[in-house]
């Protein structure tokens, strides 16, 4: 059987998956199994941060496997410290835990939100405010955490003291806070997912400035945002916001499967000895990755995520059928009044891979993407919007 025959005969029909199958790659360039090479605009969903099988990336885990691999969190190892290190240094942040993805990141979010309402409040104050079209993760606390409808069927019942109102409208956040006892408000700045539309800027401040009057957490989802995707090293550093505690995964192992939680100065030593924990958070290998990816995410590279998501803005800019480009530096959302499906399969049959977030389009290219290789594929996908 080919490898679409045993992916449908053994593994669990969860995915809707298109028809290609790759088997390698070199920066911002893949190649499927009949050797057809493709330009990625989607970087595995923000994950390939610095595009496939990057060279730093790859001596550092080589590097790693090849000395120890796992160790548990029974004992110390350097790359997980270096690492929290760096997270520390580059979020003004005061302490990490590290787990193995988004959602389990989000999980340890909540805990430490309620643990922070309890130790102060009791337990009635514990309820986590988010914000309708968010998404926050697949376990069952951060589905109920994500304030989409769509989300919330077939497996309850799904645990309560989950709050959902409008993004960008403040005087609904005011009564929800003021209605319920509430730990702390959790929201993406920019709601990927939800279509890669970001918060306006006066109104997150609202919200930080709602949250210090009352106590409560703000607990800031950066998990697609983070690890430089938007032009800042995270995303509530061009808000000019101070978070409680910030979460973050997808890039920050460059394709290998790590999430932190990062916790400020109010929150850092809320969760105590054994009260949370994860066999393979902060594996050794995975650590080594982030180490090499968050080294190189400087000022400079910074500086040119920015100019490339200014340069494809500029570049949809009047493509016919385009009605609206949302997002932030290389996280970038594209409103067509096309099937934003039928976009996606049009690309990638003329080698372009792009994803697509509810109705929208969906570009989230590596951090490093050659301006050639960019500004063919912003190229073909005009022409397929202006088909």
């Amino acid at each position: 059987m080919n490898t679409f025959e045993l992916d449908n005969q053994y593994i669990a029909h969860t995915y809707g998956r298109a028809p290609v199958a790759f088997v390698s790659g070199k920066g911002s360039e893949l190649f499927d199994e009949d050797g057809k090479r493709y330009i990625d605009l989607g970087t595995g969903i923000a994950v390939n941060a610095f595009g496939v099988s990057d060279d730093a990336w790859l001596a550092a885990v080589v590097r790693q496997a090849s000395t120890l691999q796992h160790a548990s969190n029974l004992y110390y190892t350097a790359p997980m410290a270096r690492l929290a290190q760096l997270l520390c240094e580059k979020s003004g942040m005061k302490k990490v835990f590290f787990g193995n993805s988004g959602a389990e990141a989000n999980e340890g979010a909540i805990k430490a939100a309620r643990k922070y309402a309890h130790d102060k409040y009791g337990e009635e104050r514990s309820t986590i405010v988010t914000l309708i079209n968010s998404f926050h993760g697949r376990t069952i606390a951060t589905l109920a955490a994500t304030g989409q409808d769509a989300f919330h069927t077939h497996f309850g019942p799904f645990p309560e003291g989950f709050a959902y109102v409008p993004a960008n409208d403040l005087a609904a956040m005011e009564r929800q806070l003021d209605s319920v006892p509430c730990a702390a408000v959790m929201m993406e700045l920019v709601q990927g997912e939800g279509g890669v539309c970001a918060l306006d800027p006066e109104y997150v401040r609202g919200v930080e400035a709602l949250c210090r009057a009352r106590d409560v957490l703000l607990v800031i989802d950066e998990v697609q945002t983070g690890n430089g995707r938007t032009g800042r090293y995270f995303a509530y550093q061009l808000y000019g916001v101070t978070p409680d505690i910030v979460t973050t995964a997808k890039g920050i192992a460059g394709g290998l499967p790590m999430g932190a939680v990062l916790f400020g100065e109010r929150t850092e030593n809320v969760l105590e000895k054994g009260q949370h924990g994860s066999t393979f958070g902060g594996n050794p290998v995975c650590a080594a990755a982030g180490v090499s990816v968050v080294e190189r995410i400087d000022d400079a590279l910074l500086a040119e995520v920015r100019k490339k998501g200014e340069y494809i803005r500029a570049a949809l800019e009047g493509t016919p059928h385009v009605k609206a480009v949302t997002g932030l530096g290389l996280m970038v959302g594209i409103e067509t009044d096309k099937a934003a499906a039928d976009v996606a399969a049009a690309c990638r049959e003329r080698g372009v891979i792009v994803l697509t977030a509810h109705d929208r389009v969906r570009l989230l290219p590596a951090l490093n993407i050659p301006m050639p290789l960019l500004e063919e594929a912003i190229g073909i996908l005009k022409e397929v919007l202006a088909a």
